[in-house]
Order: structure tokens, then sequence, then C-alpha cells
């Protein structure tokens, strides 16, 4: 069933009555949720609806679905909702979150008790409305908690209470009893702890250890007279070529230290310190004191935001209000919906920018100060939070960078360790920022010339963004850095991690000539120069993992229960993880194959079969299922050693579509069509590979009206219904294949 906001915000509760509440409990098993909701039933004058799945279907067990049909109901007759399920997962909470809206509160409370706790109370339990108990009881808590994701706020939750221990449980229970009819709670993430304390402790000690010389290092370097034993023959040599690393790594960083702590150092701990993307939260310029129209002040904003989009990869930029009424958040979320910007990049956020991640879980390792032209700390709003907040180090090291500001510029700071405002919320920087002045009594009065105000502002937002992508950028390369130095490959330089079939794992490259060779490759021009000098080629270290599909096609005969069709050239078979109603593979069945990359002009006829192949089996789909549009082609780097063809209808009506990435490699450049691949071939003898890691990382557009959503669930529940033409590029070329055709390739 649809239930988006705008239809299930026609809730409304009993005459007189305040806000309903719909509370998503978050839980692994055996963590008390159903002991809370009927400890708060009891007793609380607000009527309440427990809702369980393990109950839902008449007693017994039923499905998210019913679910979500029983608290719409609810909500309907003027009830709050408890969600008493797992809800450990974002894609398990989104459609409930979907439910809120103006007369509805969307809570979470997090019950996030000690695995062991959990465990124990589960295994030990009889009776259990689920049958979850005894010895499996376990096994199921300790795989449900691999998965867990705590909730944040930009889910779509309007609070977030965190329980670790029993006694957290015990007061968040008192406190939904003693709500009634007309009581709220305030909004915001409240009870939180540090999710990477432990992490960040742990590189700590890691990195102190590293900065301190090995002794066999020491020793080795000693004067000859020293006192200090020297190692022994037999012991030195048993060291190797290893402990030399180890030594000029602790070397290297020993005389950073000596400087004190290296910025890749302090860099390092500041990534690994955040798991969120890099954040910048503003405040909209010169709205107040400038006098400036806020209409026009928000089309500037969401002017410069669009502009700055493509420049931020993973970034994000925030603008902060005090007020749930501003004017100004308003108008700028309607702008910036208005011209689809995607809100996982640009949002906007109702709190106290000084205090975003410990009052609100909004986590911003930079924040912008609507500065004074002196640069000081003193007179009211923004300027004098943010000096106050960061504490004395903040103007002292504002001074080292500039003595006043210019209209329209910007300048970043780095906060000192010993700031409250880093250490409390994780600040890294304040990006110092001056708009456009109207007031006679300062420097560069505009003398109520607002068409010069307005160049000025925009010169304003321009200079800010511009500084926090510095910022970023600067922190990458120290990150880069530091783990160079350190011997390891930070995460974020991966391209993609291993995460089942169709996750971008991207494993280092060997210059290695490639075992295996296709037949006739001694002629290849990519094999052998003018002289008849072999070149090696790049080749990719496939894991046992990715292997699944080259044993398919190498030895059909072992996978008789999977595949459907065998030929000379290929083997035929369903997707194991399918993105949609209907997803095939055409895998070939030449050996040296492994990917598009391998790909040259005496491979033109087995692409032709493989893009029949396909045809064959859309015809076959198009007679038995009815009207279907699909696409055929091939991933620019494969998870999956050995070419295939991917043949995929376009609803992608599937359960195992379930994150960006896997979105992001069938509606982008990364996904090469079938027909433009061997017209590539056909002419230039290769295809182009867009193995270009943003493209996994780009917003989610919808592949038929091309409209922006912050996340997959608002995806899938906008292409269920969207009836938009396909995009004339698709339309074109024979891209996509809306009907049957049997039609040769030319």
């Amino acid at each position: 069933m649809d239930m988006d906001t705008d239809e299930n915000s026609n809730a409304k509760g009993k005459e007189g009555q305040g806000k309903l509440i719909m509370v998503i409990l978050v839980g692994a098993p055996g963590s008390g949720k159903s002991t809370f909701c009927e400890l708060v039933m009891g007793s609380s004058s607000r009527p309440w609806v427990r809702i369980c799945q393990d109950t839902i279907g008449n007693g017994k067990s039923g499905t998210r679905a019913q679910c979500l049909k029983t608290a719409t109901s609810a909500l309907n007759d003027g009830k709050s909702v408890f969600v008493d399920r797992c809800n450990l997962e974002i894609e398990q909470r989104a459609d409930f979150v979907k439910l809120g809206g103006p007369q509805v509160d969307v809570h979470a409370v997090v019950l996030d008790l000690p695995a062991q706790l959990c465990i124990s109370r589960s295994v030990k339990r009889t009776g259990h409305e689920g049958n979850l108990s005894g010895g499996k009881a376990a096994a199921v808590v300790n795989k449900m908690l691999q998965k867990k994701e705590l909730p944040k706020l930009n889910e779509g939750f309007t609070r977030i209470t965190f329980c670790h221990n029993e006694s957290d449980v015990l007061s968040a229970i008192d406190m939904y009893k003693s709500l009634d009819l007309h009581t709220m709670l305030p909004h915001g993430c409240f009870g939180q702890k540090n999710p990477d304390k432990k992490v960040q402790l742990g590189i700590t000690k890691f990195l102190k250890k590293a900065e301190k010389p090995s002794k066999t290092c020491s020793s080795a370097n000693t004067d000859k007279n020293s006192p200090t034993p020297q190692p022994t023959q037999e012991k030195r040599e048993s060291c190797g070529k290893k402990e030399e690393s180890s030594c000029t790594m602790s070397r290297n960083v020993a005389m950073e230290s000596e400087k004190g702590e290296s910025p890749g150092i302090r860099s390092l701990k500041d990534k690994i310190s955040q798991s969120d993307p890099p954040t910048l939260a503003f405040p909209s310029i010169s709205t107040s004191d400038f006098k400036f129209s806020h209409e026009k002040a928000a089309e500037i904003i969401v002017e410069k935001v669009e502009e700055f989009m493509d420049k931020l990869g993973n970034a994000r930029l925030v603008l902060v209000d005090l007020s749930h009424g501003s004017k100004i958040l308003s108008m700028v979320k309607a702008k910036a919906t208005e011209k689809n910007i995607s809100s996982t990049k640009f949002f906007t956020f109702v709190g106290d920018i000084t205090k975003l991640n410990s009052e609100g879980g909004l986590r911003c390792n930079v924040i912008a100060n609507a500065a004074n032209w002196r640069l000081k700390p003193g007179g009211g709003g923004v300027n004098a939070a943010i000096f106050s907040a960061a504490g004395s180090g903040l103007e002292v090291a504002t001074k080292q960078q500039a003595n006043s500001l210019q209209p329209g510029n910007a300048v970043a700071v780095q906060l000192p360790s010993t700031s409250p405002l880093l250490n409390r919320e994780g600040v890294t920087h304040v990006i110092h920022v001056l708009g456009p002045n109207m007031n006679p009594q300062r420097p560069n009065y505009l003398n109520n010339d607002y068409d010069e105000g307005c160049k000025l502002l925009g010169n304003a937002y321009s200079s800010l963004f511009q500084a926090f992508i510095s910022i970023v950028q600067d922190k990458y390369k120290s990150v880069k850095g530091i783990h160079e130095c350190l011997g390891s490959t930070p995460p974020e330089l991966q391209k993609h991690s291993e995460d089942g079939h169709h996750k971008f794992k991207r494993e280092n490259l060997q210059n290695l000539e490639r075992s295996k060779k296709w037949k006739g490759s001694q002629n290849s021009t990519e094999g052998l120069n003018q002289n008849n000098n072999t070149v090696p080629k790049k080749s990719k270290h496939w894991g046992s993992w990715a292997q699944a599909l080259y044993d398919t096609a190498m030895h059909p005969e072992r996978h008789t229960n999977s595949v459907l069709e065998t030929s000379d050239d290929v083997v035929v078979l369903y997707d194991i993880y399918p993105k949609a109603r209907k997803h095939l593979l055409v895998v070939a069945r030449h050996e040296g194959l492994d990917q598009l990359a391998d790909v040259c002009t005496e491979h033109l006829p087995l692409l032709r079969t493989m893009h029949a192949m396909g045809l064959k089996w859309i015809n076959k789909f198009f007679r038995e299922d009815g009207p279907l549009v699909f696409r055929l082609g091939y991933h620019s780097a494969p998870s999956m050693r050995q070419l295939h063809l991917h043949v995929i209808s376009q609803d992608f009506d599937s359960s195992h579509l379930k994150n960006k990435k896997h979105w992001n490699s069938f509606n982008t450049d990364f996904f090469r069509d079938s027909v433009i691949v061997i017209n590539e071939v056909s002419s230039h003898g290769k295809a182009n590979i867009m193995d270009d890691e943003s493209l996994m990382s780009m917003e989610l557009r919808c592949n038929r009206c091309r409209s922006a959503h912050p996340n997959l669930p608002k995806l899938k529940a906008h292409i269920s219904k969207c009836q938009a033409p396909f995009p004339s590029t698709l339309l074109e070329g024979g891209r996509l294949v809306v009907e049957p055709s049997n039609a040769p390739l030319s």
C-alpha cells in the first residue's frame, strides 16, 4: 500500500487534543520493547495503541505492511502509537517515519542495552509472542545487532531518546507515562553517547605507539661506544625488510612529533571521530542586521547552494536557525525543493548552532559565524554565541589569520585542541563570514544600495562555501598522507567495500601479466607494441567470493539448478540478488574476459551474441509477464569476475535494492548500455569505462522524471507511482527495450 506523508498528515486527534505521537521503538530482541509499551500504556492518560508484528495477524506473526496499515488507522482515530518491532535498520523504519506530519510527531526510543543482557533475557524467557527463546535466540540477537543502524534526526524523527542501561529505560518510561492529551516532549536528540569514542581512543593509542621509535631502530643508530646493548646478528637478520619499514615509519612519525602533533595525525583523529560526511552548518547572513528581504535572501542562498552542489562530493551544507517558525528556513526549504536540490547534501535544521551535536544529534565539523568586521567577540546573536562557546582560543587563532574582514569575504579558522566547541561538539573549524553593511556607523556602508547588497551577499555565501570545500580537501590530503606514513589505506580512499554480490569491492591493481589470455590475444594492440615486446597489463585481483560467475561460465554442468540456458558462447542465469522484478545475467564463456575493460574489436561477435540472447529472454518475459521496460548493459567496474551483461527491468521493484550504490550502479554513467558498448568497440576498438567513484555517491534521481529524493525508501515510493515518460536520451538508439524486438544489431 502507498503511504506518503501528505496522505497521512491528515491524521487528526480528538477534538481539543494536542499532536499525536508515534514512538518507533528500536532495539534487539530482549531489550525490553514490549515491557516498555505495557508499563506506559498501563498508567498513561493519553490513548495509546501498541503495534507488534509478532501478533499483528490475529495473534500470529504478520507483515510490516499490516503494521503500517494498523498504525495509519490508529492515528486517524486520534490515538498515539507504539511501533513494537526491532527497527534496527533505516530501511525498516523509513515507512513508519513517513506517517508523521503536521499532526503527528515521530519519536524514536532506542533501547541500546548491552548485547549480553539482551541475549540472556531472550534465552531465558518462555511464552514469547514471537517464539524467540532458548538456544536459537542468541544467534538471532547477534545477527540483528550486526546490522544495527542507530537512528538520526535527518531520517525524519522529531525526537530521539537513547537508553543505554535499565535506569535510562525507567526514566524514559516515566517520561512517556506523564504525557496527557495536551503535553508534548521537546524536539531533539537526547542521551546519545559518542559512538566513535572507543575508536578514537584506540587510534590515539596506536598513534602514540607509532610515534615512539622502536628499540631496534634506536639501537641500530647508537654509537659504537654506547653502553646500550647491540642486537645480535641473528636477531638483526630475523627482522628483515618488515622491521626496516617499521623503523622508517617510526622515525618519520617521531620527527613530526618533535614539532608537536602533526596536521596529518590531527586530521586522521578528526576523520575517525566523525562517521558522518563533512558538514558545514551556517546561519542566514545579514537577514536581521542588513534588514534584508527574506524572499531575496532565500533566493540567493539557494542559488549559491545549487552552484556549489557539484563541488561538494559527499560533503553537506546545513542552514540553521533557532526558531521552528523561521521564515528564512521555510522559504529556503521550499525553493530548494523546487530546484530539486538533493536533501542529503543540503537541508535546513532548527537548533543552536553551537550545540548541534549534543542537543540535536547533528554532527557538523565546520560551522559558519556571521561575524562583525573586526572579527571580535561581542555584540549579540550568532557571533557572540560562537565566540563564547569556542573559548578564548578562537579569538587568538582568528587574530593569527586576519585582523578584519571585508564584506562578501570569509576566513577559516582552525579551533585549538583546548576549545570546548571542538571537544564537546566535534567542530574543527569556524569560518567567519561578513555580509553587506547598511549601518552608517560601520565601515563599508552601502547607503541603501540593495543591488550592491545582493551582489555582496552572494559573494559572502560563495566565499563561505569555497572555504568549506578547501577545508575538506586539505583534510582529505592530510588523512591520505598520514595513512601512507603508517602503511595503511584509509577507508575513504578505497573505492568501495565488499558487501554482497553488487557492492563494489576495489582491490589493489598489480602489475602482472594475466595468467590466462583469450585466444588470439597475442595480436592485440594492448598486448604488444610495434617491436613485439610484451607490455604487461594491469590485472585485477579477484577475491574468492567474486569467482562464482567465472566458475558457472566455465562449468555450467555443475550449476544446473541456476543456469537457465547454455550455448558455446554464453550462459544465462537469474541474478542471485535481483534489483528489479526481472534481472538476468548473460555471462560470456571466453577465458580472459574478466570485465568490460578486457573487450576489444575481436570480441564484437560475442558482444552481439550476448545482446541477442538478452533480447531473446526479454521477448520471453513480454509474452509471459506483459508490459515491462528493459535495459541491457554492463557495469564499468564489476564486482564479479567474468564479463556479464545485465538484462534488467526498469521497475526496480526488489527488496535487494538496498542502498544508493545499488541504484546508481544502474542509473548513472557507470552502467554502460549494450548498444553503446557495441558501437564504441566497433568504432574505437574498446569501450569507454566510467569507473568514477563519485558516480556511486550521486544524488538519487528517478529514472523516469529525474526528480531528486533524499533516501532510497522515498525514491522507491516515488518510482512505484511515477508515470512520467523515460528521458529522451534513453529512448534513442535502442537503449531501452519497450516492446518485443528481434531486430538484428547493425
